[in-house]
């Protein structure tokens, strides 16, 4: 009988989430990182949504998600495809995260921190559901008048140990650093999870 090569291992699909408020930037950090061309769902503002949208800081944004973004990203060396699915900001859309977070191994919680308040939401509802994440603090304009620190600290993080990580949705290598974050969180956790 002939020997065969042993079959090149199939890289292991991984979901992630990338959440957070209004206007902090997931569709940007999805299109920037997506090898392919990325599923958007985005519409524009209409004059429905004064009073409902919160505009304030974000003035300028003429478009928003309306139930998700989705790219992909193969890491061949770690042997895995990341699958992204960027959750919709506004509140009006927030029953489609429960749907988006089935399957789901882990998030990159992107934030504003001059709008840290809008922030809270999305961290409560993973931590709140168990699902391990990072804090990726947008920095627009590619300035962070803050810490990690300070902002884990602002937004009473319950695991002290969820890693902040300083990012601008626009760079390529900033995602990229992001989602190798989230990656050690998902292989850390793996491992403590792991029968001895």
């Amino acid at each position: 009988m002939p020997e065969y090569e042993t079959p090149a291992q199939e890289a292991a699909p991984v979901k992630i989430l990338i959440a957070g408020g209004f206007g902090v930037g997931k569709t940007t950090l999805v299109e920037t990182i997506s090898e392919i061309d990325p599923l958007r769902t985005e519409e524009r503002l209409t004059s429905a949504g004064v009073g409902v949208d919160d505009l304030d800081g974000i003035e300028s944004k003429l478009v928003t998600t309306v139930a998700m973004d989705f790219g992909r990203l193969t890491l061949t060396d770690a042997g895995v495809v990341l699958y992204m699915f960027g959750t919709p900001g506004q509140e009006r859309f927030w029953f489609m995260w429960d749907d988006l977070l089935n399957g789901a191994f882990g998030a990159i919680v992107l934030v504003d921190t001059r709008r840290l308040d809008r922030s809270f939401p999305a961290v409560d509802f993973f931590e709140s559901r168990g699902l391990p994440f990072v804090v990726g603090a947008n920095c627009f304009h590619g300035e962070q008048p803050y810490t990690a620190e300070e902002i884990g600290a602002a937004l009473h993080l319950r695991d002290s140990d969820t890693p902040v990580v300083m990012l601008d949705a626009r760079s390529r290598e900033d995602v990229r650093d992001a989602l190798l974050a989230l990656l050690d969180v998902l292989i850390a956790k793996a491992q403590t999870a792991a029968p001895v």
